[in-house]
């Protein structure tokens, strides 16, 4: 095996899994612990809705990746010297306000917690910016599915402890000290970015890099643009999570409308994000042993038999080890599918471009995905929810020939720098 294609050593992976796991812990709060938390204390159904529109940063952030990719700290290094700035911002933010008790902070303080979480989600999604970044040149290509491994299981991780662990634990710990306790952890992560010594390991190339001018947005851009074949590669990225968009947001309703209570769809949650997991490390095993083009084809193929197989679940609500079965199925099959995806999109990332290229490509694979997946309750309405899993499935497939004409034709080609 030549040295390029070695396995990245085990401080190089113990330091992208704490990045990521990083970025779930402040993510599984918003996401799953707040909404439950300001309900409990009488806060209007409409204020806890614009707890989504705090997620703007990470629909936006393409917008300014190309100046993360372009300016860099002398004394920190390139990505480091954005990530840990950053990570100590949020960490500074959650300390203030596990301080803050919490009657204050979701009744007169309610507009104070919503800016300060909305601080937080801007800091997080920059940061990935410059974690993708650091991700990309730490591995090589062989590996990359490997990272993005450690992305996905670390940030549902992540998203697992300050979600379903701090509902679990508040109540007999108190506010203050819960916060804190997430606060303690995101510190912890934070050691092995700070003993990364990136100035050495991956010093900034100027050359490779434009001047972070006027019209730089337009530059980037149109440079990954015009990478061979980077149009049909659009519409891998449009078409590979269509099937899995227009699905899953249908999974938990049809199982409501089968009598399952919170605590049986909650223990389905938990074991379906551990099933996740464990499908984001196979993915990342299965992109080192197969490449790109068969990890794809493979983890699409599984992606589509997974949401199609939910169909079976249909009035079958009460038969739980099929439930579970079909469940944990489809979650390892999205979570290997995913790594695939994530792995690929790393191939077409230009040096010095890394961070902005890899966002501008996500960008691209959420967008007609959230149209779908806004879609999917008119249509389950429509076609019944047996009839939306089964189309989800075929929608699925058809992504899958699109990334055969693209691997055949431009599979081989590494990205240039224009």
């Amino acid at each position: 095996m030549s040295p390029v294609d070695r396995r990245p050593a085990n401080a190089t992976l113990i330091l992208l899994a704490s990045l990521y796991c990083a970025q779930g812990l402040p993510s599984g709060l918003l996401a799953h612990s707040l909404p439950v938390l300001l309900r409990q204390h009488g806060v209007d159904l409409a204020l806890i809705g614009l707890l989504k529109l705090l997620a703007l940063p990470w629909l936006l952030k393409a917008l300014w990746a190309p100046w993360i990719d372009r300016m860099a700290s002398r004394r920190l290094g390139h990505h480091r010297g954005w990530i840990l700035p950053l990570q100590l911002t949020v960490i500074g933010i959650l300390a203030g306000l596990a301080l803050l008790g919490p009657q204050w902070l979701f009744g007169s303080g309610l507009w104070l917690l919503l800016g300060l979480l909305l601080l937080i989600n801007l800091a997080a999604a920059t940061q990935d910016i410059a974690t993708d970044g650091l991700t990309v040149r730490l591995l090589p290509e062989r590996w990359r599915g490997l990272g993005n491994s450690l992305q996905v299981g670390g940030y549902k991780i992540g998203m697992l402890v300050s979600g379903s662990g701090l509902l679990l634990f508040v109540d007999q710990l108190g506010w203050a000290l819960s916060l804190g306790l997430v606060a303690g952890l995101l510190v912890l992560m934070t050691l092995p970015i700070a003993r990364f010594d990136e100035r050495r390991r991956l010093p900034f190339q100027p050359a490779l890099a434009e001047p972070a001018g006027p019209g730089l947005l337009l530059r980037h851009y149109r440079g990954l643009l015009l990478q061979p074949g980077m149009g049909l590669w659009l519409a891998v990225l449009l078409a590979f999570k269509l099937g899995d968009a227009l699905g899953s947001p249908m999974i938990k309703p049809m199982l409501v409308d089968q009598a399952w209570s919170n605590a049986a769809l909650g223990q389905l949650t938990l074991l379906s994000s551990l099933a996740g997991i464990g499908g984001a490390l196979l993915g990342g095993l299965l992109y080192a042993r197969l490449g790109a083009l068969r990890a794809l084809l493979l983890g699409g193929l599984l992606q589509a038999i997974g949401i199609a197989a939910m169909a079976l679940l249909v009035g079958q609500g009460a038969q739980v080890g099929l439930v579970y079965g079909v469940s944990l199925f489809e979650q390892i099959a999205d979570g290997l599918s995913t790594v695939a995806l994530f792995a690929a999109m790393m191939r077409q990332c230009r040096a010095e471009h890394e961070g902005a290229d890899f966002t501008l490509q996500a960008s691209v694979q959420l967008l007609l995905a959230g149209l779908v997946g806004a879609s999917s309750g008119w249509l389950a309405q429509q076609l019944g929810f047996a009839g939306l899993f089964t189309w989800a499935g075929l929608l699925g497939l058809l992504a899958l020939p699109l990334v055969l004409l693209y691997f055949r034709r431009y599979g081989r080609q590494p990205a240039r720098v224009n």
